[in-house]
Protein backbone atom coordinates (compact mmCIF):
# COMPACT_ATOMS: atom_id res chain seq x y z
CA UNK A 1 0.00 0.00 0.00
CA UNK A 2 1.33 3.42 -0.93
CA UNK A 3 2.48 5.73 1.81
CA UNK A 4 0.61 8.91 2.57
CA UNK A 5 2.75 12.02 2.09
CA UNK A 6 2.59 15.60 0.87
CA UNK A 7 3.86 14.35 -2.47
CA UNK A 8 1.07 11.76 -2.73
CA UNK A 9 -1.53 14.43 -1.95
CA UNK A 10 -0.10 16.72 -4.63
CA UNK A 11 -0.03 13.90 -7.17
CA UNK A 12 -3.62 12.86 -6.52
CA UNK A 13 -4.79 16.48 -6.60
CA UNK A 14 -3.65 16.60 -10.23
CA UNK A 15 -5.94 13.71 -11.16
CA UNK A 16 -9.03 14.42 -9.10
CA UNK A 17 -8.06 12.18 -6.19
CA UNK A 18 -9.17 9.11 -8.15
CA UNK A 19 -6.01 7.08 -7.64
CA UNK A 20 -6.16 6.38 -3.92
CA UNK A 21 -6.17 2.75 -2.83
CA UNK A 22 -8.90 1.44 -0.56
CA UNK A 23 -7.69 1.73 2.99
CA UNK A 24 -8.55 -1.90 3.67
CA UNK A 25 -10.28 -4.68 1.81
CA UNK A 26 -13.42 -6.59 2.84
CA UNK A 27 -12.60 -10.22 2.00
CA UNK A 28 -14.82 -13.23 2.37
CA UNK A 29 -13.82 -15.18 5.49
CA UNK A 30 -11.60 -18.21 5.07
CA UNK A 31 -12.63 -21.53 6.57
CA UNK A 32 -9.97 -21.16 9.27
CA UNK A 33 -7.24 -18.89 10.60
CA UNK A 34 -4.33 -19.23 12.97
CA UNK A 35 -5.76 -16.42 15.11
CA UNK A 36 -9.21 -14.83 15.21
CA UNK A 37 -9.69 -11.52 17.04
CA UNK A 38 -13.30 -10.82 18.01
CA UNK A 39 -13.92 -7.07 17.97
CA UNK A 40 -12.75 -4.51 15.39
CA UNK A 41 -12.23 -1.57 17.69
CA UNK A 42 -8.88 0.07 18.33
CA UNK A 43 -7.71 -2.64 20.75
CA UNK A 44 -8.71 -5.51 18.47
CA UNK A 45 -7.30 -4.02 15.27
CA UNK A 46 -4.14 -2.97 17.09
CA UNK A 47 -3.72 -6.50 18.45
CA UNK A 48 -3.91 -7.93 14.91
CA UNK A 49 -1.43 -5.32 13.67
CA UNK A 50 1.18 -6.13 16.33
CA UNK A 51 0.65 -9.89 15.90
CA UNK A 52 1.50 -9.50 12.21
CA UNK A 53 4.24 -6.90 12.57
CA UNK A 54 6.13 -8.07 15.64
CA UNK A 55 5.28 -11.76 15.95
CA UNK A 56 5.16 -12.88 12.32
CA UNK A 57 1.58 -14.17 12.16
CA UNK A 58 0.00 -13.70 8.74
CA UNK A 59 -3.15 -15.83 8.85
CA UNK A 60 -5.23 -13.55 11.10
CA UNK A 61 -8.84 -12.39 10.98
CA UNK A 62 -10.53 -9.59 12.90
CA UNK A 63 -14.29 -10.12 12.96
CA UNK A 64 -16.83 -7.48 13.94
CA UNK A 65 -20.59 -7.80 14.38
CA UNK A 66 -21.20 -4.30 12.99
CA UNK A 67 -18.90 -1.85 11.29
CA UNK A 68 -15.27 -1.21 12.01
CA UNK A 69 -14.83 1.14 14.98
CA UNK A 70 -18.58 1.33 15.59
CA UNK A 71 -18.40 0.36 19.25
CA UNK A 72 -16.68 2.19 22.08
CA UNK A 73 -13.78 3.26 19.87
CA UNK A 74 -16.10 5.61 18.00
CA UNK A 75 -18.14 6.62 21.06
CA UNK A 76 -15.61 7.87 23.58
CA UNK A 77 -14.29 11.33 24.47
CA UNK A 78 -10.72 10.59 23.26
CA UNK A 79 -8.81 11.50 26.43
CA UNK A 80 -5.24 10.20 26.81
CA UNK A 81 -3.30 10.19 30.09
CA UNK A 82 -1.16 7.85 32.20
CA UNK A 83 -1.38 9.37 35.69
CA UNK A 84 -2.70 6.23 37.42
CA UNK A 85 -1.80 5.41 41.01
CA UNK A 86 -0.52 1.85 41.21
CA UNK A 87 2.68 0.56 39.66
CA UNK A 88 0.94 -1.93 37.37
CA UNK A 89 -1.47 0.68 36.01
CA UNK A 90 1.22 3.31 35.67
CA UNK A 91 3.35 0.89 33.67
CA UNK A 92 0.54 -0.10 31.33
CA UNK A 93 -0.86 3.37 30.65
CA UNK A 94 2.55 4.97 30.32
CA UNK A 95 3.54 2.27 27.82
CA UNK A 96 0.46 3.33 25.85
CA UNK A 97 1.32 7.02 26.12
CA UNK A 98 4.84 6.37 24.85
CA UNK A 99 3.36 4.61 21.82
CA UNK A 100 0.80 7.39 21.26
CA UNK A 101 3.56 9.93 20.75
CA UNK A 102 4.81 8.25 17.57
CA UNK A 103 1.71 6.36 16.47
CA UNK A 104 1.00 8.54 13.43
CA UNK A 105 4.50 7.85 12.11
CA UNK A 106 4.24 4.15 13.00
CA UNK A 107 0.99 3.71 11.06
CA UNK A 108 1.64 6.35 8.36
CA UNK A 109 -1.77 7.69 9.32
CA UNK A 110 -2.54 10.92 11.18
CA UNK A 111 -4.27 9.94 14.41
CA UNK A 112 -4.24 13.62 15.44
CA UNK A 113 -2.59 13.05 18.80
CA UNK A 114 -2.50 16.39 20.62
CA UNK A 115 -0.52 16.62 23.87
CA UNK A 116 -2.46 19.63 25.14
CA UNK A 117 -2.36 18.59 28.82
CA UNK A 118 -4.88 16.93 31.15
CA UNK A 119 -5.76 18.89 34.30
CA UNK A 120 -7.63 17.16 37.12
CA UNK A 121 -9.42 19.55 39.49
CA UNK A 122 -9.54 19.15 43.26
CA UNK A 123 -12.43 20.64 45.24
CA UNK A 124 -11.90 19.71 48.90
CA UNK A 125 -9.20 18.73 51.36
CA UNK A 126 -9.55 15.03 50.62
CA UNK A 127 -9.24 15.71 46.90
CA UNK A 128 -6.04 17.69 47.46
CA UNK A 129 -4.47 15.00 49.64
CA UNK A 130 -5.39 12.26 47.16
CA UNK A 131 -4.09 14.25 44.18
CA UNK A 132 -0.75 14.94 45.82
CA UNK A 133 -0.41 11.25 46.66
CA UNK A 134 -0.98 10.49 42.98
CA UNK A 135 1.58 13.06 41.93
CA UNK A 136 4.28 11.64 44.19
CA UNK A 137 3.50 8.07 43.11
CA UNK A 138 3.60 9.07 39.45
CA UNK A 139 6.95 10.77 39.82
CA UNK A 140 8.39 7.65 41.47
CA UNK A 141 7.29 5.77 38.36
CA UNK A 142 8.83 8.33 36.00
CA UNK A 143 5.47 9.77 34.95
CA UNK A 144 5.07 13.52 34.59
CA UNK A 145 2.52 15.03 36.95
CA UNK A 146 2.60 18.33 38.83
CA UNK A 147 0.55 20.32 41.33
CA UNK A 148 -1.02 23.65 40.36
CA UNK A 149 -2.44 26.17 42.80
CA UNK A 150 -5.78 27.72 41.74
CA UNK A 151 -4.24 30.78 40.07
CA UNK A 152 -1.88 28.58 38.06
CA UNK A 153 -4.78 26.31 37.08
CA UNK A 154 -6.72 29.29 35.75
CA UNK A 155 -3.66 30.56 33.90
CA UNK A 156 -3.41 27.16 32.20
CA UNK A 157 -7.16 27.09 31.44
CA UNK A 158 -8.56 30.66 31.39
CA UNK A 159 -12.31 29.75 31.26
CA UNK A 160 -12.04 28.01 34.65
CA UNK A 161 -13.97 29.62 37.52
CA UNK A 162 -11.80 29.72 40.66
CA UNK A 163 -14.02 32.05 42.69
CA UNK A 164 -14.18 31.12 46.38
CA UNK A 165 -17.98 31.52 46.16
CA UNK A 166 -18.28 28.76 43.54
CA UNK A 167 -20.38 25.76 44.37
CA UNK A 168 -17.37 23.56 43.55
CA UNK A 169 -14.42 25.71 44.65
CA UNK A 170 -11.15 24.84 42.92
CA UNK A 171 -8.48 24.19 45.56
CA UNK A 172 -5.86 23.19 43.04
CA UNK A 173 -5.25 20.77 40.19
CA UNK A 174 -2.96 17.95 39.10
CA UNK A 175 -1.58 18.48 35.60
CA UNK A 176 -0.09 15.92 33.24
CA UNK A 177 1.32 17.94 30.36
CA UNK A 178 1.93 14.89 28.13
CA UNK A 179 -1.75 13.97 28.31
CA UNK A 180 -4.18 15.09 25.66
CA UNK A 181 -6.50 13.76 22.98
CA UNK A 182 -6.44 11.92 19.65
CA UNK A 183 -8.98 11.31 16.88
CA UNK A 184 -10.78 8.11 17.85
CA UNK A 185 -11.95 6.87 14.45
CA UNK A 186 -8.60 7.75 12.86
CA UNK A 187 -6.96 5.38 15.33
CA UNK A 188 -9.22 2.52 14.22
CA UNK A 189 -8.74 3.37 10.54
CA UNK A 190 -4.98 3.66 10.91
CA UNK A 191 -4.64 0.28 12.60
CA UNK A 192 -7.05 -1.30 10.09
CA UNK A 193 -5.12 0.03 7.12
CA UNK A 194 -1.75 -1.06 8.52
CA UNK A 195 -3.02 -4.51 9.54
CA UNK A 196 -4.73 -5.13 6.19
CA UNK A 197 -1.52 -4.14 4.42
CA UNK A 198 0.16 -7.07 6.19
CA UNK A 199 -2.50 -9.56 5.14
CA UNK A 200 -4.92 -9.41 8.08
CA UNK A 201 -8.52 -10.09 7.06
CA UNK A 202 -11.00 -7.55 8.47
CA UNK A 203 -14.50 -9.02 8.31
CA UNK A 204 -17.38 -6.72 9.19
CA UNK A 205 -21.07 -7.55 9.73
CA UNK A 206 -20.04 -10.94 11.10
CA UNK A 207 -21.56 -11.44 14.55
CA UNK A 208 -20.18 -14.24 16.70
CA UNK A 209 -22.96 -16.56 17.85
CA UNK A 210 -20.86 -19.23 19.54
CA UNK A 211 -17.36 -20.26 20.58
CA UNK A 212 -16.65 -23.92 19.87
CA UNK A 213 -14.44 -26.16 21.99
CA UNK A 214 -13.09 -29.57 21.07
CA UNK A 215 -13.27 -32.79 23.05
CA UNK A 216 -10.11 -31.83 24.95
CA UNK A 217 -11.60 -28.44 25.89
CA UNK A 218 -9.41 -26.35 23.57
CA UNK A 219 -11.01 -23.76 21.31
CA UNK A 220 -11.59 -24.81 17.71
CA UNK A 221 -13.24 -21.71 16.26
CA UNK A 222 -16.29 -19.46 16.28
CA UNK A 223 -19.80 -19.75 14.91
CA UNK A 224 -20.77 -16.53 13.15
CA UNK A 225 -23.58 -15.02 11.13
CA UNK A 226 -21.47 -15.94 8.08
CA UNK A 227 -20.77 -19.53 9.06
CA UNK A 228 -18.19 -21.37 11.16
CA UNK A 229 -14.64 -20.00 11.19
CA UNK A 230 -11.95 -22.27 12.58
CA UNK A 231 -9.17 -20.87 14.75
CA UNK A 232 -6.22 -22.18 16.74
CA UNK A 233 -6.35 -19.13 19.01
CA UNK A 234 -9.15 -16.66 19.75
CA UNK A 235 -8.74 -13.22 21.32
CA UNK A 236 -11.93 -11.62 22.61
CA UNK A 237 -11.78 -7.80 22.60
CA UNK A 238 -15.46 -6.88 22.75
CA UNK A 239 -15.78 -4.27 25.53
CA UNK A 240 -19.29 -4.23 27.03
CA UNK A 241 -20.32 -7.51 25.40
CA UNK A 242 -17.29 -9.47 26.62
CA UNK A 243 -19.19 -11.34 29.33
CA UNK A 244 -21.79 -12.50 26.78
CA UNK A 245 -19.13 -13.85 24.43
CA UNK A 246 -17.09 -15.50 27.15
CA UNK A 247 -20.20 -17.22 28.46
CA UNK A 248 -20.36 -18.97 25.08
CA UNK A 249 -17.08 -20.66 26.01
CA UNK A 250 -18.27 -21.53 29.50
CA UNK A 251 -16.34 -18.80 31.33
CA UNK A 252 -18.05 -16.50 33.82
CA UNK A 253 -16.39 -13.08 33.87
CA UNK A 254 -16.10 -10.66 36.84
CA UNK A 255 -17.67 -7.87 34.80
CA UNK A 256 -20.63 -5.51 34.89
CA UNK A 257 -21.70 -3.46 31.87
CA UNK A 258 -22.98 0.10 32.19
CA UNK A 259 -24.02 2.82 29.74
CA UNK A 260 -21.63 5.77 29.68
CA UNK A 261 -22.78 9.01 28.06
CA UNK A 262 -21.10 11.91 26.33
CA UNK A 263 -22.29 14.98 24.44
CA UNK A 264 -21.01 17.86 22.34
CA UNK A 265 -21.96 21.51 22.06
CA UNK A 266 -22.37 23.77 19.10
CA UNK A 267 -18.96 24.68 17.63
CA UNK A 268 -17.18 27.85 18.70
CA UNK A 269 -13.79 29.37 18.00
CA UNK A 270 -10.82 27.96 19.97
CA UNK A 271 -11.35 28.83 23.62
CA UNK A 272 -10.50 25.72 25.64
CA UNK A 273 -6.79 24.84 25.46
CA UNK A 274 -6.61 21.57 27.39
CA UNK A 275 -8.59 18.72 28.93
CA UNK A 276 -10.16 19.34 32.34
CA UNK A 277 -11.54 16.59 34.56
CA UNK A 278 -13.26 16.59 37.92
CA UNK A 279 -13.65 13.35 39.82
CA UNK A 280 -15.74 14.95 42.56
CA UNK A 281 -18.50 16.15 40.23
CA UNK A 282 -18.03 13.44 37.58
CA UNK A 283 -17.49 15.64 34.56
CA UNK A 284 -14.76 16.29 32.03
CA UNK A 285 -14.44 18.60 29.05
CA UNK A 286 -12.20 19.43 26.09
CA UNK A 287 -12.63 21.13 22.72
CA UNK A 288 -12.51 19.24 19.44
CA UNK A 289 -10.72 20.38 16.30
CA UNK A 290 -14.16 21.25 14.90
CA UNK A 291 -14.77 23.65 17.79
CA UNK A 292 -17.29 21.56 19.71
CA UNK A 293 -17.02 21.26 23.47
CA UNK A 294 -16.74 17.53 24.15
CA UNK A 295 -18.26 16.67 27.53
CA UNK A 296 -18.22 13.33 29.32
CA UNK A 297 -20.44 12.18 32.15
CA UNK A 298 -20.32 9.41 34.73
CA UNK A 299 -21.73 5.92 34.27
CA UNK A 300 -25.40 5.17 34.78
CA UNK A 301 -26.30 3.58 38.12
CA UNK A 302 -27.89 0.54 36.50
CA UNK A 303 -26.28 -2.29 34.58
CA UNK A 304 -27.45 -2.36 30.97
CA UNK A 305 -26.40 -3.15 27.40
CA UNK A 306 -28.22 -0.07 26.14
CA UNK A 307 -26.34 2.74 24.40
CA UNK A 308 -28.84 5.30 25.70
CA UNK A 309 -28.37 6.35 29.32
CA UNK A 310 -30.50 8.32 31.76
CA UNK A 311 -31.24 11.97 31.04
CA UNK A 312 -30.60 12.94 34.66
CA UNK A 313 -26.95 11.89 34.29
CA UNK A 314 -26.43 14.41 31.50
CA UNK A 315 -28.31 17.06 33.46
CA UNK A 316 -26.06 16.60 36.48
CA UNK A 317 -22.97 16.78 34.28
CA UNK A 318 -24.05 19.99 32.57
CA UNK A 319 -24.92 21.55 35.94
CA UNK A 320 -21.36 20.88 37.06
CA UNK A 321 -19.82 22.17 33.81
CA UNK A 322 -21.79 25.42 34.09
CA UNK A 323 -20.64 25.87 37.71
CA UNK A 324 -16.99 25.37 36.83
CA UNK A 325 -17.15 27.25 33.51
CA UNK A 326 -19.95 29.88 33.71
CA UNK A 327 -18.83 31.26 30.35
CA UNK A 328 -20.41 28.20 28.69
CA UNK A 329 -23.81 28.39 30.41
CA UNK A 330 -25.63 29.74 27.35
CA UNK A 331 -24.14 27.33 24.84
CA UNK A 332 -26.42 24.84 23.11
CA UNK A 333 -25.82 21.12 23.16
CA UNK A 334 -26.00 19.50 19.71
CA UNK A 335 -26.11 15.77 20.39
CA UNK A 336 -25.46 13.08 22.98
CA UNK A 337 -24.66 9.39 22.73
CA UNK A 338 -23.67 6.45 24.85
CA UNK A 339 -21.32 3.50 24.88
CA UNK A 340 -21.29 0.30 26.92
CA UNK A 341 -18.38 0.06 29.35
CA UNK A 342 -17.30 -3.17 31.03
CA UNK A 343 -16.24 -2.71 34.65
CA UNK A 344 -14.30 -5.08 36.92
CA UNK A 345 -14.54 -5.13 40.73
CA UNK A 346 -11.16 -3.36 41.08
CA UNK A 347 -11.74 -0.98 38.13
CA UNK A 348 -8.68 -2.30 36.29
CA UNK A 349 -8.59 -4.26 33.03
CA UNK A 350 -8.07 -7.94 32.33
CA UNK A 351 -5.38 -8.74 29.73
CA UNK A 352 -4.77 -12.45 29.98
CA UNK A 353 -5.13 -15.98 28.77
CA UNK A 354 -8.10 -17.88 30.18
CA UNK A 355 -8.50 -21.36 31.67
CA UNK A 356 -9.62 -22.48 28.18
CA UNK A 357 -6.57 -23.27 26.07
CA UNK A 358 -6.32 -20.99 23.04
CA UNK A 359 -8.76 -18.41 24.41
CA UNK A 360 -7.55 -14.96 25.49
CA UNK A 361 -9.44 -11.92 26.74
CA UNK A 362 -8.87 -8.16 26.76
CA UNK A 363 -11.62 -6.44 28.74
CA UNK A 364 -12.65 -4.54 31.86
CA UNK A 365 -11.38 -1.12 30.77
CA UNK A 366 -14.38 0.76 32.11
CA UNK A 367 -13.97 4.34 30.92
CA UNK A 368 -10.20 4.03 30.39
CA UNK A 369 -10.05 1.97 27.22
CA UNK A 370 -9.26 4.56 24.56
CA UNK A 371 -6.23 6.03 26.31
CA UNK A 372 -4.71 2.54 26.59
CA UNK A 373 -5.30 1.51 22.96
CA UNK A 374 -1.76 1.10 21.59
CA UNK A 375 -0.29 -0.22 24.84
CA UNK A 376 -3.14 -2.66 25.40
CA UNK A 377 -2.94 -3.96 21.83
CA UNK A 378 0.84 -4.32 22.03
CA UNK A 379 0.95 -6.41 25.22
CA UNK A 380 -2.17 -8.42 24.32
CA UNK A 381 -0.56 -9.42 21.02
CA UNK A 382 2.49 -10.58 23.00
CA UNK A 383 0.23 -12.59 25.33
CA UNK A 384 -1.52 -14.35 22.45
CA UNK A 385 1.66 -15.01 20.48
CA UNK A 386 3.61 -16.41 23.43
CA UNK A 387 0.78 -17.90 25.50
CA UNK A 388 2.23 -15.87 28.36
CA UNK A 389 1.87 -12.25 29.49
CA UNK A 390 4.22 -9.42 28.70
CA UNK A 391 5.93 -8.12 31.83
CA UNK A 392 3.75 -5.01 31.62
CA UNK A 393 0.44 -6.89 31.81
CA UNK A 394 1.41 -9.84 34.02
CA UNK A 395 -0.60 -8.42 36.94
CA UNK A 396 -3.82 -7.99 34.96
CA UNK A 397 -4.95 -11.61 35.16
CA UNK A 398 -8.26 -13.27 35.84
CA UNK A 399 -6.67 -15.09 38.78
CA UNK A 400 -6.26 -11.87 40.77
CA UNK A 401 -9.96 -11.99 41.66
CA UNK A 402 -9.35 -15.39 43.26
CA UNK A 403 -6.02 -14.62 44.95
CA UNK A 404 -6.93 -11.11 46.09
CA UNK A 405 -3.99 -9.36 44.37
CA UNK A 406 -6.27 -6.59 43.13
CA UNK A 407 -5.23 -3.36 41.38
CA UNK A 408 -7.83 -1.00 42.83
CA UNK A 409 -7.90 2.08 40.59
CA UNK A 410 -11.38 3.32 41.51
CA UNK A 411 -10.02 6.69 42.65
CA UNK A 412 -7.80 7.13 39.59
CA UNK A 413 -10.58 6.48 37.11
CA UNK A 414 -11.68 10.13 37.49
CA UNK A 415 -15.33 9.36 36.74
CA UNK A 416 -18.28 8.05 38.69
CA UNK A 417 -16.95 4.52 39.10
Amino acid sequence: MRKYSIFAIAREAMRGHKGWDKQWSSPEPRSSYDIVIVGAGGHGLGTAYYLAKEHGFKNIAVIEKGWLGGGNTGRNTTIIRSNYLYDESAGLYNHALNLWENLSQELNYNVMYSARGVMMLQHNVHDVQSAKRHIHANRLNGIDNEWLEPDAAKAFCPPLNISSNARYPVMGAALQRRGGVARHDAVAWGYARAAADMGVHIIQNCEVTGIRRGANGDVTGVDTARGFIGAKKIGVVAAGHTSVLMDMAGIRMPLESFPLQALVSEPVKPIFPCVVMSNTVHAYISQSDKGELVIGAGTDQYTSYSQTGGLHIIQHTLDAICEMFPIFSRMKMLRSWGGIVDVTPDRSPILAKTPVKGLYVNCGWGTGGFKATPGSAHVFAHTIANDAPHKINEGFTLERFRTGRLIDEAAAAAVAH
